[in-house]
């Protein structure tokens, strides 16, 4: 699956112990959503500590360096880039000024009016330096609140004129402050921690920093921790119509977290089981694309009684190729990631699993490697439905000519990627395999309908002309 992840936040508020070793365990586990840079900020006695850095969590900070980021409240990022470039400019957390003090903020998501947003901050004479969505967030806060000189009250207004998919996390002083987008697009969960309370993009990032989630952020709901403890909360105007994004249960996140209350592994697994039953085929082998696919690989292998292997085989210390910088890398780089065992492919009829398919260049390499190894017949299936519109909210799929079935039928793309059949779980399926409404999940990439107005796209709550 070769579309870039989304990025990763965590925040953490404690009561007499040091934040940035919480931080970095849970950065760690939120690793798979960014590897282009990382970073941490902490705040002692009002001073603003950070260091970021390009590269993995691990390869970046040191003890000697998480000594140096003292005091008991902190926010981390871990990234790849969606809007601005890849340069240690862009790195999060960004540091700005909130009137006198020196603030900390870290964004996963997009903003689909980023220009106008920008135009408007240029327009009123603010210097911007780099060219991330997220410095233009930071700005705008920082505008609303020289304006209200309440913090929390400009965090809401400027969230009325940011339109995006996002999950904030802001430092100032010994607060953090997190909140979602109105939407609840992108995820954000709040749990305990020993000694405090913490907020990440994740549950599993939580309960590797020793602590367990209580709940998701609600949509558009803003949260202050503050000295250990959940302070107080409020909720942004306009927000509470939810449109969690699909490709957290499909994809994003980790088979061991829960989302919205559902465990991803479980979605996956019903998944599978699902588009057994859709898409039937005679096959010898369930073979899964590791690791993304294989609660599905197996879901699918139960429903349809074929025998399941792992004949391909990853290389556990080669980067996750979608979220490598560039395609070509991302091509050549799954020869190295994945090798078969042939044993296991020789003369069979093989069923490939796969999460979903973007640009369909990963999993042509993967099939052709298959029958490589000997496989005499390659039909694929993916727990996903076709990818036709891009998305605006976090993922790097913003054209639709770069999506493999944006113009293509199954049969085109079974003949692009050397396939004998490609089946795609309907959406219908999907939907019913998560557990949620449909009109509670943004489905903006399957149908071309966004749940916010993306310019030039089509609003899913808008009327159309004959309903005038």
């Amino acid at each position: 699956m070769p579309a870039r992840d989304s990025c990763g936040v965590v925040g953490i508020s404690l009561q007499g112990k040091g934040a940035a070793p919480f931080l970095f365990r849970g950065l760690r586990a939120l690793q798979h959503r960014g590897q282009e840079s990382a970073g941490i900020a902490t705040t002692s006695h009002g001073v603003l500590h950070q260091r970021k850095g390009m590269g993995l969590v691990h390869e970046i900070f040191t003890q000697e360096i998480l000594d140096s980021l003292r005091g008991t409240t902190g926010i981390g990022h871990v990234r790849y880039p969606t809007t601005g470039s890849v340069d240690l400019e862009n790195a999060q957390p960004i540091v700005f000024k909130l009137r006198e003090d020196d603030a900390g903020l870290a964004c996963n998501g997009d903003l689909v009016n980023y220009d106008r947003v920008r135009r408007r901050l240029q327009g009123q004479g603010i210097e911007l330096l780099g060219n991330a969505d997220t410095e233009t967030m930071a700005q705008t806060i920082a505008l609303e609140f020289t304006h209200t000189r309440d913090l929390e009250a400009g965090i809401r207004r400027a969230c009325s004129e940011l339109v995006g998919g996002y999950a904030v996390v802001l430092l100032v002083g010994n607060r953090v402050i997190a909140f979602r987008d109105p939407s609840g697009i992108r995820p954000l969960v709040f749990g305990t921690v020993e000694g405090g309370v913490a907020v990440a993009s994740e549950s599993v990032a939580l309960e590797l920093m020793g602590g367990r989630a209580v709940r998701d952020v609600l949509p558009g709901e803003v949260l202050v921790l503050e000295r250990g403890q959940l302070a107080r909360t409020s909720r942004i105007p306009n927000s509470g119509s939810r449109a969690h994004c699909m490709f957290e249960w499909v994809y994003f996140s980790r088979p061991d977290s829960i989302l919205e209350g559902l465990p991803i592994y479980d979605v996956r697994h019903r998944i599978g089981a699902r588009l057994a039953k859709e898409s039937p085929v005679e096959s010898d082998v369930v073979v899964p694309v590791p690791d993304s696919a294989r609660p599905q690989a197996l879901g699918f292998a139960e429903g349809s009684g074929i025998p399941y292997a792992e004949a391909l085989i990853k290389n556990r210390f080669v980067e996750r190729t979608f979220i490598l910088p560039d395609q070509k890398r991302r091509e050549s780089e799954v020869r190295v990631k994945l090798h078969p065992v042939p044993g296991l492919l020789k003369d069979k009829r093989v069923v490939l699993l796969d999460d979903s398919i973007v640009r369909g260049t990963t999993l042509r390499e993967i099939v052709h490697m298959v029958r490589a190894a000997g496989a005499k017949k390659v039909d694929v299936r993916i727990g996903c439905p076709p990818i036709r519109a891009p998305c605006y909210f976090g993922i790097d799929m913003k054209e639709r000519r770069d999506l493999i079935a944006f113009d293509r039928t199954e049969e085109d793309i079974a003949s692009a990627i050397g396939a004998e059949s490609v089946h795609y779980l309907s959406i219908e399926g999907l939907v019913e395999s998560i557990g949620l409404k449909a009109e509670e999940l943004c489905l903006g990439c399957l149908t071309g309908r966004y749940p916010v107005e993306v310019p030039e796209e089509r609003h899913r709550f808008q009327k159309t002309l004959g309903e005038f």
